[in-house]
């Protein structure tokens, strides 16, 4: 270890949080989970089957009851005590990600986390949001506006690669609107939620409005179909989501997709290519071993710029650390699981068959000790990659970057939007003009430019095509939780208005 003193690794029980109620086991059986960092099992989690999920959504439903009349002033007083205690509570946090996702450890050292951010924002719009006045049309007059109303109990169900920062952008937003929900956590990735769930009892929120069982994919299904949900918000992948609106349709039930990407970052030949390339490398062989829904990593460079963003590219790569990532010198640490390095190493074998050219990386990783065990793959860089490769076009997720040229700005950004999906983009140029011409001509739901900050709680996040639809963050991530309910009240005797027969 670098730090001084090391930080524990200790794992903590998980449970089915239903209501008041932690049940150690469920009707889903019990999953072993193995920690990406060893290899090694670590814990037995207990998979909620469809009668524990026919349960939540029924104490959910008894809490909406009285949490939709509860003033919003209350709701944001808890949400803002929730948002205190991640902040509280923050070191504790980071630790259980690490053992989640073997993202590397960083304490926060009292610094605002982005999900407590995500909390705070949320309280603040839970007493805020307003209703509009519509005009009126009838001879003697009418007054009109809209209510925005709760849905009632929502199905979340997020993906293994960042739990709790999944939560964070989905619940805070229907619980301020004054929804409840159930919660589905990833088997893979127990920990956080869990804690997440002792949080929001400490916090005081009444029992039911918070519900968290982990579990398999049966257990989302039981939870997408169950009538008392009234909208599923679902973070994962584009095959998931398919089913999941299949599963809707029957009902008609609204959902909100945030799913993956193949984001490209488009570096043109003014920019500074030495912060490009070192946020491009981060962002796609480096934090989370490249697991993340937005990261860019497809790399588009000006082809009289090419060589040196390849060669800068790489070195970045080269010097970053692959192990333990409780070690502070840890940059990559592992993928989720042996199917993840399986899957990746399948990809980086395959891509020199179809023209790219590999840079660096390429290997799994063998470290020794209690290591020896984990997933852990080279951060990976290609060259000369075709944009209609299997390379160019599907999301690895994992350590493995793209970089392919082009012309000027039309071949950019055709290159660019010749994916299937529309999450992130990223633009690196010091001309304003074209910065922003390119922005709006991108097919993404999200565009960074110049080095422009991910996941800003301000800001709506969300993808189009592959990538998903609804949004996520600012307020339209509120508007997602509301229905919009016209009210006409007319003024004395109106006389009778028939639309049909």
């Amino acid at each position: 270890m670098t730090s001084t003193e090391p930080v524990s690794r200790a794992t903590i029980p998980v449970h089915i949080r239903i209501g008041t109620e932690r049940i150690a086991i469920g009707g889903g059986g019990v999953h072993d989970r193995v920690c990406p960092i060893t290899g090694k099992v670590d814990g037995s989690i207990p998979l909620a089957g469809p009668h524990d999920i026919d349960r939540a959504c029924m104490v959910a439903q008894e809490a909406f009851l009285q949490w939709r009349r509860t003033p919003p002033t209350e709701r944001r007083r808890l949400l803002l005590r929730l948002a205190d205690l991640f902040d509280e509570n923050d070191d504790e946090l980071s630790r259980l990600a690490t053992l989640d996702v073997g993202a590397p450890y960083v304490p926060r050292k009292g610094h605002p986390s982005i999900a407590a951010n995500y909390i705070r924002y949320y309280a603040g719009w839970a007493d805020k949001y307003t209703s509009d006045v519509v005009a009126g049309y009838l001879p003697n007059g009418e007054f009109g506006y809209t209510l925005a109303q709760p849905y009632g109990v929502v199905g979340v169900i997020v993906t293994w690669n960042g739990p709790v920062g999944s939560i964070a952008m989905k619940v805070p937003a229907a619980l301020a609107a004054g929804n409840t929900v159930v919660v589905k956590p990833s088997e893979l990735t127990p920990y956080g939620p869990e804690f997440v769930a002792d949080l929001v009892e400490e916090a005081g929120f009444p029992p039911g409005v918070f519900n968290v069982l982990p579990g398999s994919g049966a257990a989302g299904d039981a939870l997408v179909q169950h009538p008392l949900v009234k909208k599923v918000s679902f973070t994962g992948g584009p095959g998931t989501a398919a089913s999941i609106m299949r599963a809707c349709s029957d009902s008609v039930k609204p959902a909100v997709f945030e799913l993956g990407g193949k984001s490209a970052s488009v570096i043109f030949d003014d920019a500074d290519i030495d912060a490009a390339c070192a946020h491009g490398a981060m962002l796609s062989v480096g934090f989370l071993a490249g697991q993340g829904c937005s990261f860019p990593t497809r790399v588009l460079a000006q082809e009289s710029v090419y060589a040196g963003v390849v060669q800068r590219m790489s070195k970045v790569a080269e010097s970053y650390v692959v192990g333990d990532p409780f070690d502070t010198a840890t940059i990559t640490g592992p993928v989720i699981n042996q199917a993840a390095a399986d899957r990746i190493l399948g990809i980086i074998d395959r891509a020199p068959s179809e023209g790219a050219r590999l840079v660096t990386g390429g290997n799994r990783v063998h470290l020794g000790g209690e290591l020896a065990g984990g997933y852990y793959v080279e951060p990976t860089v290609f060259a000369d990659v075709d944009p209609y490769s299997e390379l160019g076009q599907s999301e690895v997720f994992g350590p493995v970057l793209a970089i392919t040229s082009f012309r000027d700005e039309s071949d950019a950004i055709a290159k660019a939007n010749a994916t299937p999906y529309g999450l992130g983009g990223y633009i690196r140029t010091n001309d304003l003009g074209r910065a922003l011409r390119v922005a709006e001509q991108l097919e993404a739901g999200d565009v960074h430019i110049n080095g422009a900050g991910n996941l800003m709680v301000n800001r709506p996040f969300g993808g189009w095509g592959l990538s998903g639809h609804g949004k996520e963050g600012g307020r339209q991530g509120l508007e997602e939780f509301m229905r919009i309910k016209g009210v006409g009240i007319a003024f004395g005797e109106s006389p009778l208005i028939s639309f049909g027969s």
